[in-house]
């Protein structure tokens, strides 16, 4: 079936910085892809037995890709804030997790992620956690579309017990989404400190026999580069060289302490970095040098982070706060506008997932993966610049539409995938027993 949607503002990403006022994308819901775009009552002419979906008040945008989730950790959201990242992880989260993070926790958060997640414009996430088998089924499940990390870790979780457990579960797993069309996977080993540098040599040697990305978390801290040097490897960087991982299929997530020859590195091997602005603030990790990166042409997507650590999955704040400290960190109001903040949740993201050619803009041709803004709200009125209200003004709040690959997941402010009361039930549920179990 074909679908005509009409909005008033249409933002394709690509061609870059253009807004096209009355004009709609004819899309084909059975094979998800976009056929057409044009002005709104030339298609309508053109096809005049499509579904018509009016968004009189609306900007049609490609759906945002978080590219750095751990969605169970919904269930965690302000359980453990306001305390230096050591601490927060290593005597909060981390014993939090050993306690409760099985397979029924990872279901229920996961599903309340994939809430928030349509809600707020996201339409592709990059994860990272435990039990990928069930994060990948609900996320399929729900039709969203979602790279799922085969975590690699050197501790035992109620997924695995050794690191051969990890990989080898993981690469089955991976193996049996073969067929799926809105379903892949990627390496997901926690950090260089915190898996062995065998078991990381492995991960190379897997993912590049399969294809797959290496989601890794990287200079995070100040101390992963003394405790890199402590261990005989001289600077973190040096070592994702000297295992091979620099290069296009890495996707390094904060990248927050760097110097200029790191930069230029990344910029030579064409690794991709995973910006989280908000989780860095929140744990005073430190700020990633955004405008530096962006002038080296480093491709640069964004992430949320997990809740417990920002304590959203609102793709629209993260954007906005990226764009703002980017200036902020500088003193030079024109670094990282509105159009490249907005490219850094659409397009580059695809980019780093090699998967440009897919989703990421509104093109004839890619996939439908679409949000609709509506634009009639106080917030975003009157409108002076669509491109600008979409970073520094919209909140996700404001979306009433979603499309993956053609199919309807939020329409009307209404999700047509997900039981959305009985999920807010499950989360109340966990955090009664959670906060229980705190006493027992």
């Amino acid at each position: 079936m074909l679908q005509v949607i009409c909005p008033r503002f249409l933002v394709p990403v690509r061609p870059r910085s253009r807004v096209f006022e009355n004009w709609a994308i004819v899309i084909d819901t059975e094979n998800g892809e976009v056929v057409a775009l044009g002005e709104s009552a030339s298609l309508i002419r053109r096809f005049p037995r499509a579904e018509q979906v009016n968004l009189k008040e609306h900007a049609l945008i490609p759906g945002l890709i978080n590219m750095h989730t751990h969605s169970p950790m919904t269930l965690l959201r302000g359980y453990a804030d306001d305390l230096k990242l050591d601490d927060w992880l290593q005597n909060h989260i981390w014993p939090a997790e050993q306690r409760w993070a099985n397979e029924e926790f990872v279901t229920d958060g996961t599903r309340l992620a994939l809430v928030e997640m349509l809600r707020s414009g996201t339409t592709c996430f990059s994860e990272n956690y435990f039990f990928p088998d069930r994060i990948a089924a609900e996320a399929e499940r729900a039709g969203i579309r979602a790279t799922v990390g085969i975590p690699v870790i050197e501790f035992e979780t109620a997924w695995a017990d050794s690191i051969d457990q990890y990989i080898g579960k993981g690469i089955e797993l991976e193996q049996d989404y073969r067929a799926s069309k809105r379903i892949n996977f990627s390496f997901a080993p926690h950090a260089l400190y915190s898996v062995p540098r065998t078991a990381l040599e492995q991960v190379v040697r897997h993912a590049e026999q399969l294809g797959l990305k290496i989601h890794l978390h990287l200079l995070e801290t100040a101390w992963e580069i003394d405790h890199a040097r402590a261990q005989g490897y001289g600077h973190p960087l040096e070592l994702a060289r000297q295992l091979g991982m620099l290069n296009p299929g890495l996707l390094a997530v904060h990248m927050v302490h760097l110097e200029d020859s790191d930069i230029d590195l990344l910029a030579d091997t064409g690794a991709n970095v995973i910006h989280c602005p908000h989780s860095n603030l929140k744990l005073a990790s430190g700020m990633c040098r955004l405008a530096d990166l962006v002038a080296q042409g480093v491709n640069v997507a964004v992430g949320t982070d997990g809740v417990a650590a920002n304590n959203t999955l609102s793709m629209f704040d993260e954007i906005r706060t990226a764009a703002l400290l980017a200036k902020g960190r500088t003193q030079d109001p024109e670094v990282v506008d509105a159009m490249t903040a907005l490219e850094m949740a659409t397009i580059n993201g695809a980019r780093a997932l090699g998967m440009e050619q897919t989703i990421g803009s509104i093109e004839k041709g890619k996939q439908a993966d679409l949000c609709a803004i509506d634009f009639r709200h106080a917030r975003t009125q009157p409108v002076h610049d669509v491109i600008s209200h979409l970073v520094y003004a919209a909140p996700g709040h404001q979306v009433s539409d979603i499309w993956v690959a053609g199919q309807q997941l939020l329409k009307q402010g209404e999700l047509t995938t997900l039981d959305e009361h009985r999920i807010l039930d499950k989360a109340s549920a966990w955090a009664m027993k959670m906060s229980a179990g705190a006493f027992s």
